[in-house]
């Protein structure tokens, strides 16, 4: 960005464009990570009451493990 871009988004924004990326990227992983103890929780509690069979619990943890550690690796590198 240029000079004149980054103060007229600071000044709009109230915070440098750093910040604002720190946030979105905060926010991403929070609804990550909320979404993963929901779908966990909820294949737990089939699991628990044998509606789904350990192979698909595992299969929910492995897909939530795998989708935050993409997203990890795209977002903080």
């Amino acid at each position: 960005m240029t000079a004149a871009q980054l103060s007229a988004f600071q000044a709009n924004s109230g915070m440098p464009p750093a910040v604002m990326a720190a946030v979105l990227v905060g926010a991403v992983f929070t609804v990550l990570l909320l979404w993963g103890v929901w779908a966990i929780r909820t294949a737990y509690v089939g699991w628990s009451e044998n509606r789904v069979n350990q192979r698909q619990f595992l299969g929910v943890v492995v897909r939530f493990l795998a989708m935050y550690l993409v997203l990890t690796f795209f977002l903080l590198s």
